[in-house]
């Protein structure tokens, strides 16, 4: 049995050399002239520090590379000194990702990739830039993809694992617009992909992008921008009943009409007045002639009460994505980006086989009662991504790794603490557990649902089904091939 003192001198000798070893690695990032920051540097906590302030996690270091080829050396010497590495785009993963989802990962922060160049009606955008970026330089040319709604989302991992907006149910998701990548493998190298390069890696990189390798960029088709937009607004305080029959009702209006692609919405859902209310707000954008709005809703509307309140905003396509992004500035380089302390979890609900009034009603319950009764911040977005005519459904399902594409609903859950800083109550999870279990448990046995990756949950147990479906063996076979020794490694990344 060891003693005390010669544990103690060997865990100092390994401390000694684990600090040796970072001080070489310093040393050679310096000598290939990569800017990087480590734990000691006065930019360390800043570099670190992760949008869900639930986390807090200690890279090894934090890279700043500023072209593909640096990229390729930091994943080189990465490997040389067996550290795991992730790739960071805009930092929003909502289970801190991006800083590896543990302590000692090396990090590549892509922002010095930020150029964007637009050709007729391509884009090459390098994975540093966020979708206020993207948003603007497109529009510049009178272009646009589809995307999210927060600008500070970086454009990497959005592509990577989704990316829906409201012009998806019109052009798709962000992924769906990319037509080839250049991508630093796991072996250092720099690879373009496309559908006749590589088009195993290309199928698995849009769905799974960031167990594979880094993308450093996408080149994309684009869209003429619409030539107007129109932001509507709806709100109503429903009691949970009122409220599950105007969602039924929905359902039922998006599967029994033609519904234009131009048009695209959800319900946010929050705390009501009063005890056994909600607060519903229909919400979405129109990208079609204006005139024909009332058209397209008034069948929808009709069926529900008169509504509290009900705004509209008409302007530019541009002018609506700004609107959208909470009226702030596109420019994300005008102010820093916020932080939040916070749980999420997703449902995406199969389209042939609708929420159930049984199951709407226990979940609008649910919200109307635990829902008032908490001190927790929280929301719920029911985004609409089926229905006739919806481009997200029309792709095949194996066209992508993406995991799901017969889905009527994609549904947030999301709570933040009660003064949005930590520490994150415990209440919290099962609150959101609980949330999303009115509605599986009121399902059928075998309802086909699934959970969006890009509102990731580390505490979601079957992730590998409800995440990527049938998809996921062929990526974990993928992963043994292009990455055999899991370098790209973080939680619930594909496993080698």
């Amino acid at each position: 049995m060891r003693s005390f003192t010669t544990v103690c001198l060997w865990a100092y000798y390994i401390y000694q050399a684990s600090a040796a070893a970072v001080a070489d690695f310093r040393s050679s990032l310096n000598a290939a002239g990569i800017q990087a920051v480590f734990p000691g540097d006065p930019d360390y906590a800043d570099s670190s520090r992760a949008f869900n302030r639930r986390f807090t996690f200690s890279p090894v270091a934090v890279t700043y590379p500023t072209s593909a080829n640096q990229v390729a050396d930091v994943v080189k010497l990465g490997t040389a000194y067996n550290y795991k590495i992730v790739a960071r785009s805009g930092g929003h993963s909502y289970v801190a990702n991006g800083l590896g989802g543990a302590n000692g990962a090396l990090v590549v922060d892509l922002k010095g990739l930020s150029q964007i160049t637009v050709s007729s009606n391509t884009a090459t955008i390098g994975t540093g830039n966020r979708l206020g970026d993207v948003a603007l330089a497109l529009n510049d040319h009178g272009r646009a993809i589809p995307h999210g709604t927060c600008p500070y989302v970086g454009i990497g991992g959005h592509s990577s694992y989704g990316g829906f907006g409201f012009t998806s149910r019109m052009w798709g998701l962000t992924l769906d617009t990319v037509t080839s990548m250049d991508v630093v493998l796991a072996n250092g190298t720099i690879a373009t992909l496309s559908e006749t390069q590589s088009p195993d890696l290309f199928w698995a990189m849009r769905g799974a992008g960031g167990s594979y390798g880094i993308v450093t960029s996408i080149t994309v088709n684009t869209f003429q921008a619409p030539a107007s937009a129109m932001v509507f607004e709806y709100m109503w305080q429903f009691s949970a009943s009122a409220a599950a029959n105007a969602a039924s009702a929905f359902q039922q209006f998006v599967q029994g009409t033609d519904l234009p692609r131009e048009f695209d919405s959800e319900f946010t859902i929050s705390k009501g007045n009063s005890p056994g209310t909600v607060t519903l707000q229909f919400v979405g954008g129109w990208y079609g002639p204006q005139d024909q709005f009332n058209a397209v809703v008034s069948p929808y509307l009709a069926q529900l009460p008169r509504p509290s309140s009900s705004k509209f905003t008409p302007g530019s396509y541009i002018n609506s994505v700004a609107y959208l992004a909470g009226g702030d500035s596109l420019n994300v380089h005008d102010k820093p980006d916020g932080t939040d302390t916070f749980y999420a979890k997703s449902l995406m609900t199969p389209e042939n086989s609708p929420i159930s009034l049984t199951a709407l009603n226990a979940f609008m319950s649910y919200m109307g009662n635990e829902g008032y009764n908490t001190n927790l911040n929280w929301f719920v977005q029911m985004e609409l991504y089926g229905g006739r005519n919806s481009a997200i459904n029309s792709v095949a399902p194996d066209a992508t790794a993406f995991g799901k594409r017969d889905a009527l609903w994609t549904i947030q859950f999301y709570a933040s603490s009660p003064n949005w800083a930590p520490p994150y109550p415990s209440s919290g999870f099962t609150f959101l557990d609980n949330m999303v279990n009115s509605i599986i448990s009121n399902s059928p046995a075998d309802w086909n649902y699934g959970a969006y990756a890009n509102y990731i949950d580390n505490r979601l147990s079957n992730w590998q089904q409800i995440y990527y479906g049938s998809h996921y063996q062929q990526l974990r076979q993928l992963k043994q091939t292009y990455d055999p020794n899991n370098v790209f490694s973080f939680p619930l990344g594909i496993e080698e």
